[in-house]
């Protein structure tokens, strides 16, 4: 689904049903040089389960046009004003890596929370940034390696045909040669490295929180979790997998999930 924010496109993946803003609402907000397809899979259940499902692309990621975001807070009030123009009020917000901080800074129009395979702070190592910066290339196969646990390494996991490393290393190629003029690699790490304003966007968070972390993340370790836990109060799922939690263990994740969102009226 195509939607009209600030003069720009953005898409929104409804999960193969036609988008109903009467439906309760889930947004699904994916990481750094990622798009929709991260969510395919859960976008799928929600949307044959009865939710009405809007899982986007970026400003400048995927299928949006326009300018990658300055922060993630202007991420946050973009996610608004998407809402706003699919006609919804509130939804349950869940976020992978980047996006968990811009569903947190968004969450004022949350009915629930959902925060994957997140950190704050969010810092990225000074290695990671200059090789994204001067080799992006050279850096999106260390992120690949990082994101996922090892025993995914191997092709055929977790089931025949699947080989979850290249798919990954393939979707940040493209995302990445979208911005010729840009290198968007160094500028999403950029927003996860600086930003800085958990503590105030926690404060404003009234709807139920849920942490869904990777044991074995070695992008956003979580032990790194203890100042959103303190500030959200949260329920907490560790699932043994790596970053990239959504293919790795995808029934696990689903699960997690399934606990975590608002549960659909009786009639739905």
């Amino acid at each position: 689904m195509r939607l009209t924010v600030d003069g720009t496109d953005a898409y929104a993946y409804t999960g193969g049903k036609p988008f109903d803003p009467a439906l309760p609402c889930v947004a699904f907000i994916h990481g750094a040089l990622n798009d929709h397809s991260v969510w395919t899979l859960l976008a799928r259940w929600c949307a044959h389960q009865g939710y009405g499902v809007l899982a986007l692309d970026l400003p400048g990621h995927g299928r949006s046009t326009g300018a990658p975001l300055a922060s993630v807070e202007a991420s946050g009030s973009w996610l608004h004003r998407l809402l706003d123009a699919a006609g919804v009020e509130q939804a349950a917000l869940v976020g992978h890596s980047m996006g968990s901080l811009i569903a947190l800074e968004a969450a004022e129009r949350a009915t629930a929370l959902v925060m994957v395979g997140t950190a704050y702070p969010m810092k990225v190592s000074d290695a990671l940034l200059s090789t994204a910066c001067e080799q992006p290339q050279q850096a999106i196969d260390m992120v690949t390696a990082f994101s996922h646990s090892l025993a995914s390494a191997k092709p055929s996991f977790p089931g025949p045909g699947a080989w979850l490393r290249g798919g990954s290393t393939a979707l940040k190629r493209r995302i990445q040669a979208q911005q010729p003029a840009l290198n968007l690699f160094e500028h999403d790490f950029k927003l996860c490295d600086t930003y800085a304003n958990a503590e105030a966007a926690a404060a404003r968070v009234a709807c139920p929180t849920t942490l869904i972390l990777g044991a074995l993340d070695q992008m956003t370790s979580p032990k790194q979790t203890a100042l959103l836990e303190a500030w959200l109060k949260p329920r907490v799922h560790r699932l043994p997998a790596g970053h990239e939690l959504m293919a790795e263990a995808p029934d696990a994740m689903l699960a997690a999930l399934r606990q975590a969102l608002p549960a659909l009226p009786q009639s739905a």
